[in-house]
């Protein structure tokens, strides 16, 4: 079943209703009822009672997203929350690492002497904890230097600062986020490729495939980097799927 997502948006937020100058327009939109005066909604095309919420020259009417561009729109906060909460994340492990460089030699001691006491527990599992992946990863970052680590933090706060900065971005649907959301993306499409190469894991096909999706998704709906027409042809979509649309529907040529 196909979402309605006019309706659905109009019940969550409300109807739009606008009174133009135009007479012809007007009275298109317009109807007396025994209940009072109704005006259709410049978003679902219901009619709705009660005064218009604004009124005015046609051009002038509200620029309500409207069918696909609602869509697109949920698609994009969607990806919005993705990053604020990859973002948010990202800002916890930089902070666990600077914390880590500070007292590094307090938690190796702590770690050597928690493997101390789970290495007979591990043996009697037939697991050898001395020649773990995991084990032998962590071991090295002891062995990282007090700036590395500090170097390594910083970075990791600047990328979670590009992720919330695109979450905020792309929940108001901005068309510069949608940019920088396309362009950080795809740069780091190269290294969860290479990484596949190293080691294959479900999660890392399908974060590699979940964000071409979206690179790709974003790039060819929103007309980005003059794809489909660009600007332009993205400016005239969204107007003709909002006030334009209710005109023709009310028989009225423009």
């Amino acid at each position: 079943m196909a979402i309605d997502w006019d309706r659905r948006t109009c019940a969550r937020k409300g109807h739009v209703t606008y009174a133009p100058d135009d007479p012809r327009l007007r009275i298109r939109l317009h109807a007396d009822t025994a209940l009072g005066e109704v005006w259709r909604c410049l978003r679902c095309g219901d009619f709705v009672l009660g005064d218009p919420h604004g009124s005015g020259p046609a051009a002038e009417a509200p620029l309500v997203p409207r069918g696909k561009v609602l869509r697109d729109l949920f698609v994009l906060r969607f990806l919005a929350v993705e990053r604020a909460v990859r973002g948010v994340f990202i800002v916890l492990v930089a902070v666990a690492v600077w914390k880590f460089s500070n007292s590094q030699d307090a938690v190796r001691r702590l770690f050597e002497e928690y493997l101390d006491v789970l290495r007979p527990v591990f043996k009697h599992f037939h697991y050898d904890l001395d020649h773990s992946p995991v084990v032998g990863t962590i071991q090295k970052t002891f062995g990282y230097k007090h700036s590395t680590l500090l170097l390594v933090a910083g970075l990791l706060l600047a990328y979670a600062l590009v992720e919330i900065i695109e979450a905020v971005g792309l929940w108001y649907a901005k068309r510069w986020a949608e940019y920088l959301t396309v362009v950080a993306t795809a740069a780091f499409l190269p290294l969860e490729i290479y990484e596949l190469t190293e080691h294959i894991s479900a999660l890392k096909i399908t974060t590699l495939v979940l964000n071409i999706l979206a690179v790709l998704y974003i790039a060819v709906t929103k007309r980005l980097f003059g794809l489909r027409g660009g600007r332009r042809a993205f400016d005239e979509e969204r107007r003709s799927a909002s006030l334009l649309e209710v005109e023709e529907s009310a028989g009225v040529l423009v």
